[in-house]
């Protein structure tokens, strides 16, 4: 359903803003600006979604224990060995 359009109560500016929306054509809603945008959260979302497990697979043992450390030091205040 289309919006509905607000006239102004000044007669001359009435007529012009009822002319203009007759003899206007439909206006892309979605600007160029807006696609790119969105196709940019696409992308990075597809990202965050394999980015974590790669890294994990790509870790060692070792690695993901000294993060976990470091991690809960920062948590908790504590201080990493």
């Amino acid at each position: 359903m289309a919006k509905k359009i607000k006239l102004p109560t000044d007669t001359n500016k009435r007529a012009k803003s009822i002319v203009d929306a007759l003899t206007s054509e439909d206006k892309d809603t979605t600007s160029q600006e807006d696609l790119i945008k969105a196709a940019a959260a696409a992308l990075g979302r597809k990202g965050g979604l394999v980015g974590g497990k790669a890294r994990a697979a790509s870790l060692t043992q070792k690695r993901r224990t000294e993060i976990a450390k470091k991690a809960a030091a920062a948590r908790w205040g504590t201080k990493a060995d």
